[in-house]
Parts: C-alpha cells; structure tokens; sequence
C-alpha cells in the first residue's frame, strides 16, 4: 500500500509543486533565450499554471481516496460512527434517570 501512495505522490508532485514563481521563470528564461515570443511565454505561463493548479487539486483527490480506503481497511470507526454512539449513549443515559 505505501509502493502505490508513493507512486501516487510522485505522479503528481512535479507539477503541482510549480509555484507561480517558478512557472514565471521558466518563461522568461525562455524569452531571454529566443526560444519564444513574449506572447507564447505569456501563454505558457497561463497554461502551466492551469495545470499546475488542476495537478494539485488531482493529487489531493488521489491522497484523500488512499487514506479513506486505508482507514476503511484498517477498519477504525470514523467520526460519525463516533459521534452516532456517543449520542446513542446520551440518549440511554437519559432514559435511565
């Protein structure tokens, strides 16, 4: 389980670790160099923040299904199951006095 979490992470993290810092960066480098037009900079850098964004929020959907299916496996009582018992006790409690 922890091979597929780690995979997992790995998949996404490139991209979603680009900050906007960075994404700016690799831009202007490639004006400095002529490898582009300021406008296709402008462009990349629109679109690898989209992707940056929309790989972070993918790998946080993936992280939150690995953990729910972990602690579903696990078998651990969830805060509701907590909270279903902790009333249903309060409940009994009140019918004793």
């Amino acid at each position: 389980m922890f091979e597929l979490i780690k995979k997992t992470m790995l998949t996404g993290v490139g991209l979603a670790a680009m900050t906007k810092d960075k994404v700016e960066e690799l831009a202007r480098e490639l004006t400095k160099k002529g490898e582009m037009s300021e406008k296709e900079g402008k462009e990349l850098i629109d679109e690898l923040l989209k992707k940056s964004e929309q790989a972070r929020k993918d790998l946080e959907t993936k992280v939150e299904d690995i953990v729910r299916k972990v602690l579903e496996k696990m078998d651990l009582a969830t805060k509701g199951d907590i909270d279903r018992l902790a009333e249903r006790i309060k409940r009994l409690e009140q019918k004793e006095t």
